[in-house]
């Protein structure tokens, strides 16, 4: 770790004194979907804390959120067994050759689990008599105090805090203001975990890039993106855009319509347009694939289409990827080719049918073997993973590749211009003041 890349505000793991303490650790092992882990490498990056705290003597109790099981809408918890850490106790049992205990509460219908009860204690004392290897709380945000304001939240980050003697947050990819994740510095000596600062100090790279810098930027929804997108392309030399965000950019800027791509995301996409008509950094994808369905990928409903046909108030059914001779045009393969810096947040297909594009994209980002090329984001990596398996493996040591574990939360820092402006990393360093 460089910790010369670190802001010396931010309270480090490395300077705690965790012989014979109780740590609580919050991790983004947001992994499991409908009861099964899609992919642990977020779990595998949190290895190195996990080892730290027990090598040095103190003693884990782990916590994570799984999904969203709050309603937006009437606010109610439902706490479903598809959303439960199970999987990945077993999973870090598995790994570890340990026990980890997982406490169990009372669940009411609508609230979720009200708080932490005396139950745990018997628990805590084992993990600190060592006849277990660490208890796992479970998901944070079956808690009624996790995301809400008031009493209730409040209340569960005392509870939290009266479970341990020290706070880590190593959950870089969990950048909301939670209880687990904000409020609990009020209460605990609090640091950055390992993943915490390596991700902090790889986002330097993307924040201070070496140029040429290349982005490429896709999502499913224009409007959402559109803060870090126009800071993006502010900080960028060229910009490549995929998904939704670019239909939007295309329908804008020739007058087009493409279905599923609403009047709304066409409106704000006109302001990139106009502010690339100045700067001339958007690289356009040359090749496209156009469905007549979103069923799948059916044999006579798709086509590769050419933007050098788009007309004004012309129609098109869906287009769900990049057509992978996009690739090979010349002003494309020049920009990715003569970058320094690369950051990929894209799946460029509409998944799990349209994938040639990603796989295109991430084959000729590879050819240029001198730049650093960063990825940010669960799917990104889980598509490279799945597209590209061989080449994912031969780089996952590479030091010229970083994959971030959350997109989002890299995103959000680029808006932001620094990593150090993140409500949980603030939440820290405040911390550290206090003390």
């Amino acid at each position: 770790m460089d910790n010369q890349r670190l802001d010396p505000g931010l309270p480090l793991i490395q300077e705690a004194d965790l012989a014979g303490k109780t740590v609580l650790v919050r991790f983004d092992h947001n992994v499991v979907k409908d009861g099964v882990i899609k992919d642990p490498y977020r779990i595998d990056r949190t290895f190195g804390t996990l080892y730290n705290i027990v090598e040095r003597g103190g003693r884990p109790i782990l916590m994570t959120h799984v999904g969203r099981p709050k309603d937006k809408k009437t606010g109610d918890i439902t706490c479903r067994s598809s959303d439960s850490v199970e999987p990945i106790a077993e999973y870090l049992e598995h790994k570890l050759h340990t026990t980890f205990h997982i406490p169990r509460f009372n669940i009411d219908a609508k609230l979720g689990v009200t708080g932490i009860d005396t139950s745990i204690n018997l628990a805590i004392r084992n993990l600190r008599e060592h006849k277990i290897g660490g208890i796992y709380l479970p998901n944070t945000r079956w808690f009624q105090g996790e995301e809400t304001q008031g009493p209730a939240r409040e209340n569960f980050a005392l509870q939290l805090a009266g479970l341990a003697d020290i706070y880590i947050n190593d959950a870089f990819g969990s950048w909301q203001p939670h209880a687990s994740t904000y409020d609990l510095t009020k209460f605990l000596p609090s640091y950055a975990g390992f993943l915490m600062q390596q991700e902090i100090a790889n986002l330097n790279s993307v924040i201070n890039p070496a140029r040429p810098f290349v982005a490429v930027v896709a999502g499913s929804k224009y409007d959402t993106k559109i803060g870090p997108l126009y800071a993006i392309y502010d900080k960028v030399d060229k910009l490549i855009l995929g998904g939704v965000i670019y239909n939007a950019f295309l329908c804008a800027k020739y007058g087009i319509s493409i279905a599923g791509v609403s009047d709304t995301d066409i409106t704000a996409a006109k302001d990139l347009v106009e502010k690339d008509r100045m700067n001339q950094k958007i690289v356009e994808l040359p090749f496209l694939v156009e469905s007549d369905t979103l069923e799948g990928r059916v044999d006579g409903k798709y086509r590769t289409i050419s933007i050098g046909d788009f007309s004004q108030g012309k129609k098109y059914n869906y287009i769900l990827d990049i057509d992978a001779r996009s690739f090979e045009d010349g002003a494309v393969v020049g920009s990715i080719l003569g970058a320094k810096t690369i950051f990929v947040n894209a799946v460029m297909g509409f998944t799990p049918h349209f994938t040639a594009g990603s796989a295109a994209l991430d084959s000729t980002i590879d050819h240029n073997s001198t730049a650093i090329k960063m990825y940010g984001g669960g799917d990104t990596l889980q598509e490279f993973k799945n597209l590209c398996p061989g080449l994912y493996l031969s780089v996952l040591d590479n030091t010229k590749y970083y994959f971030f574990t959350g997109g989002g939360t890299v995103l959000t820092a680029i808006e932001q211009g620094s990593p150090y402006g993140l409500k949980p990393v603030q939440a820290l360093m405040d911390n550290k003041k206090r003390t």
